[in-house]
């Protein structure tokens, strides 16, 4: 696939790969459209979630759920350290 760009978008993935430790522009538009896809995700988890709320929807939590959501937040966490 070969992708063309107005001379200000293609300054700026340049400037990405320099400086965003990208080792070239495919790689920098790869990571681009799995934020986007991970963002959009997001989006249809957090509308569901608002919707069961406003719905009166209730969950009983116990430890197992909670130490889950620990373990999710400390890859995250540790996911954008590597990045960083």
């Amino acid at each position: 696939m070969n992708v063309s760009l107005p001379r200000e978008l293609k300054k700026r993935v340049d400037e990405q790969v320099k400086t965003g430790g990208y080792g070239t522009a495919s790689e920098y538009l790869r990571d681009l459209l799995r934020r986007a896809r991970e963002r959009q995700l997001r989006r249809r988890i957090d509308a569901g979630l608002v919707e069961a709320v406003q719905e009166g929807a209730q969950a009983v939590m116990d430890e197992s759920d909670w130490a889950s959501i620990r373990r999710a937040a400390r890859a995250e966490v540790t996911k954008a350290k590597r990045k960083s």
